[in-house]
């Protein structure tokens, strides 16, 4: 799996003209399942946003997760962060889990979320939707699950 973590200052998500989602504060996290993903990285991605040391405290250093500042997640599935661009000049996104593999893992992601005790809303699975992002920083953060099997330095 794969996520794509923007903090956020507030976010939302609208489909078909109506706001569906919302958050305040923390992050919005674009979420995609490959080939093979399991609970295993989606429960290591949850820990891991969770924990993520990237807001300030009042030093202005990077010492706070979104768990301690009482921030708020809003996942987006995100196929697309699959994409292959190896050939050619259109993507190809055969490394994505299908829909039906997808979806329930993204549900164990965010129900992984709420455990840890954060407030989560959701855009909706396979629906075109408008993600609107007041970026703040910028700070964006990437995570693959795959990271978790890689020798630590």
């Amino acid at each position: 799996m794969r996520a794509l973590s923007q903090r956020v200052s507030q976010a939302s998500v609208s489909v078909e003209g109506q706001v569906i989602a919302a958050i305040k504060q923390g992050f919005v996290v674009f979420i995609g399942v490959g080939r093979g993903d399991s609970d295993v990285d989606a429960r290591y991605l949850a820990e891991k946003i969770a924990n993520l040391r990237v807001f300030a405290d009042e030093s202005g250093k990077f010492n706070l997760s979104i768990l301690d500042i009482g921030g708020e997640v809003l996942v987006v599935s995100q196929f697309t962060l699959f994409a292959s661009t190896r050939k050619g000049r259109r993507p190809s996104f055969t490394d994505a889990a299908p829909p039906e593999e997808a979806e329930p893992l993204v549900d164990t992601f965010v129900q992984f979320l709420c455990t840890a005790g954060l407030r989560v809303d959701t855009g909706r699975f396979q629906q075109y939707m408008l993600v609107e992002i007041h970026n703040d920083g910028p700070v964006t953060i990437f995570i693959d699950s795959e990271e978790r099997l890689k020798p630590r330095h």
